[in-house]
């Protein structure tokens, strides 16, 4: 149970859409026959948060040679060596998998998720290309690719073999409205029912994910794929020769969880009650130096964390992340010191802490942000008198 709970909570961090897949030892068989099919399959949202943002999957189907599998390429094993050590230093390594179709839709069928096909317009030769390059990609010494969750997924992957199939006939996705790879995001989690995740998720992403995404990088999210291809072209004629359903999502609605922006605004309220109230109330100065050292010390170790993301990581989304102003390692130093830390200390945090209520209203960060700067530039504050 504890080693299903961590991996949960390690995929939601940065959203991971990865399916376990089967390996099936089948080789190819070629030509395939002239009624052979290719598919782009996508795959609705989940209940958890790494399943948020769907999946993708590419579907080879050649009745007369008993050919219909899923080419997954969100396969990841919990077994590797140092798994999270791995995960969490954006080192970790999925791989390609092939599935029969039927066993594949199963496992969606099983959670309630939807699920779609969009049957592209290939000649005979390019399903047959694109077929070779899975089975290639499939052999064991290639199957394994550095996961990357916007620029090499289970979705650019699909991408980019259909390109490769498509050769010199590019494909036109036209354009993609004007997001960022954060707004993605947060389009994926709204509701209510994820809002942690989403604060989550804004303390851990930099400036990176601000980037304006174009048609072709906005693919990395499976359901924006579906659409893009919906209208896409290719020489003039449409990519999608036909698209259906194949699952309905029949999944029970999420119960919404107690808002992250209430919680920090109760914690905000009972911080300003005890400071103002602290000499009329008679609480205890003792009381508020240990409120004080738990702030400052959860607030600095958590900055402590995100620099271990940004220096320490091959995450290049992590980088450059602002909130560092505000969970910054120098509230380490106020916790420890308190009452005898430098005023130059405590008057650059507060003008951190301005700063960084600006930038996160600006950005459309988690609003959920803003009474934990409160918080905590009041307590700053406090340590001034």
């Amino acid at each position: 149970m504890m080693k299903r709970l961590l991996t949960r909570g390690l995929m939601g961090l940065m959203g991971l859409m990865g399916l376990m897949g089967t390996v099936q030892a089948q080789g190819p068989r070629l030509p395939l026959s002239a009624g052979a099919t290719a598919s782009v399959i996508t795959c609705g949202p989940g209940d958890d948060f790494y399943l948020a943002f769907g999946h993708s999957a590419i579907r080879i189907t050649d009745t007369a040679n008993g050919i219909d599998y899923a080419y997954n390429y969100g396969t990841f094993d919990f077994d590797t060596p140092h798994f999270y050590w791995n995960f969490a230093r954006g080192m970790l390594d999925y791989c390609l998998s092939r599935t029969p179709f039927d066993r594949f839709t199963a496992t969606y069928a099983f959670e309630g998720r939807a699920m779609w096909e969009q049957r592209l317009e290939l000649t005979q030769q390019e399903v047959n290309n694109l077929y070779l390059m899975l089975e290639w990609n499939y052999m064991p010494e290639n199957r394994f690719y550095r996961y990357d969750f916007f620029r090499d997924n289970c979705a650019t992957r699909v991408r980019d073999m259909v390109e490769s199939a498509c050769g010199k006939r590019r494909v036109d996705c036209g354009e993609w409205e004007s997001e960022s790879y954060r707004d993605m995001v947060h389009r994926s989690t709204a509701g209510g029912c994820l809002e942690w995740w989403t604060l989550g998720v804004d303390l851990l992403l930099g400036l990176p994910a601000d980037h304006r995404v174009d048609s072709r990088e906005a693919m990395f999210h499976p359901l924006a794929m579906q659409q893009l291809y919906a209208t896409a072209t290719r020489g003039g004629a449409p990519l999608v020769a036909e698209s259906r359903t194949l699952l309905e999502d029949h999944r029970e609605p999420l119960r919404r969880s107690f808002p992250p922006v209430a919680a920090f605004a109760l914690l905000l309220t009972a911080v300003a009650v005890m400071t103002v109230g602290a000499g009329r109330f008679g609480i205890p100065k003792g009381v508020l130096r240990w409120t004080d050292r738990i702030l400052f010390g959860v607030a600095g170790v958590a900055g402590l964390f995100l620099c271990f993301m940004w220096f320490g990581t091959d995450h290049w989304c992590t980088r450059w992340n602002l909130n560092l102003l505000w969970l910054s390692p120098l509230l380490v130093l106020i916790a420890i010191r308190l009452e005898r830390s430098p005023r130059w200390a405590l008057w650059l945090q507060e003008g951190c802490f301005a700063v960084a209520a600006v930038w996160v209203l600006w950005c459309g960060l988690s609003v959920a942000i803003i009474p934990i700067i409160l918080t905590l530039a009041l307590r700053v504050a406090g340590r001034m008198r």
